[in-house]
């Protein structure tokens, strides 16, 4: 960055980051001269996303479960270690199961509520002390399906979840001056539909473009919170 050096340079934590909207986010933060760590759960799919950006300097990537607390401390600690400070965490991460509570299969069920869920809370754990002495940003992604009921959607309860612990979140730690933002995207062409066959019908967002809202409120001066961003494509009723 042009008139700082390395060590001052902001470093952002993704998970979920080797592809979609995460690596979207990865891509445009490394662009406006972040230090980016990336976790994810495939070694290959964020082997891949670093060959793809050429290995960049400033990208490190971490492979764990953003639903263990293990893992998610352990990609905290490596990322304080290895860039000195810590700005901004993303809970990307997030599964679907694209069934109903009166007639899908629960056994997709558990790990779908514990990444969706818990997994952004253990990020705020693990993160918290690191965001309180660079006073960042918090971003939680959450979903469409967080505000607007859909019929039988256990997905859908779990981005709820989302929708209210990132206000929750936010009434604990303005006070220790760290951002809180939630992105709920609508439809949004990524792999998230990889499990449900097809891409839903009408016109989609993109991952870049969502990844413009979460890069704004990063972006945001200190002072200024972004809290709820919703972000649909024209087309999208619910």
């Amino acid at each position: 960055m042009t008139g700082s050096s390395a060590t001052d340079s902001p470093v952002a934590l993704i998970t979920g980051g080797g592809s979609g909207i995460g690596a979207a986010v990865a891509r445009q933060l490394l662009d406006a001269g972040y230090r980016v760590t990336v976790t994810g759960r495939g070694q290959a799919r964020l082997r891949g996303f670093a060959d793809e950006l050429g290995n960049p300097e400033g990208l490190l990537t971490i492979v764990g479960n953003a639903a263990e607390y293990g893992d998610v401390q352990a990609a905290v600690d490596t990322a304080l270690k290895t860039f000195g400070r810590l700005d901004t965490v993303v809970a990307n991460a997030g599964s679907a199961t694209h069934d109903t509570v009166a007639e899908g299969d629960p056994s997709g069920w558990t790990d779908m509520v514990l990444t969706n869920v818990l997994g952004p809370a253990l990020l705020i754990r693990a993160s918290i002390d690191a965001l309180k002495e660079t006073r960042g940003r918090i971003v939680l992604v959450g979903s469409v399906a967080g505000f607007v009921p859909g019929p039988g959607n256990l997905y859908g309860a779990t981005k709820w979840a989302v929708t209210g612990l990132a206000e929750n979140t936010r009434r604990q730690v303005t006070d220790w001056g760290v951002g809180v933002t939630h992105i709920a995207p609508g439809r949004t062409e990524t792999p998230f539909w990889d499990s449900y066959g097809s891409l839903p019908p009408g016109h989609l967002l993109t991952a870049d473009q969502i990844a413009d809202s979460v890069v704004w409120a990063v972006r945001q001066p200190h002072g200024v919170d972004i809290n709820t961003v919703v972000v649909r494509p024209i087309g999208q009723p619910n």
